[in-house]
């Protein structure tokens, strides 16, 4: 399974960089992981905010294969546990997806174009989180589903 990770803007902590390097290693028995960073817009006018969206879609879509089964986090998507997250990435894997990209958007939120490709919207919570933050949750949760779905001992 190949996991493709498009994120807009970078982790500029070391310690969450150090966080998701731990997780990457993880996953490499169980997936090829790929993170493709989009360099986020700089908001100078709080007016253009759908402007500054739709340029870092444009870039989002250029790095979406057409075969990926699309999974984007927004605040409005449906929230799952983790077991049964783990058995939404069975249940893709099983259909013959062979990718599986997961878009996190920058702090405007995602560009309707965006969404549009989703075969999935998830959310994490109604709060908001920090594009960096969310990076770690989801690579975490990427790990914690792999473990459940091969009755490995990790969650709990």
């Amino acid at each position: 399974m190949n996991i493709k990770i498009i994120a807009v803007g970078k982790i500029k902590e070391k310690y969450l960089k150090d966080a998701f390097n731990e997780y990457v290693k993880r996953l490499t028995p169980f997936c090829n992981l790929n993170l493709c960073e989009i360099p986020a817009e700089q908001i100078s006018d709080e007016a253009l905010c759908e402007k500054y969206m739709e340029i870092e879609a444009g870039k989002i879509l250029q790095h979406i294969k057409p075969d990926s089964y699309v999974i984007t986090l927004e605040i409005q998507g449906e929230m799952y546990s983790s077991v049964k997250f783990a058995e939404e990435i069975k249940k893709i894997t099983n259909e013959g997806n062979t990718e599986i990209t997961f878009i996190i958007g920058g702090a405007n939120g995602l560009h309707p174009s965006v969404s549009a490709k989703s075969n999935l919207k998830l959310s994490f919570s109604k709060m908001t989180f920090t594009h960096q933050m969310v990076r770690i949750v989801l690579i975490e949760q990427i790990y914690r589903a792999f473990k459940i779905n091969n009755n490995e001992k990790y969650h709990r």
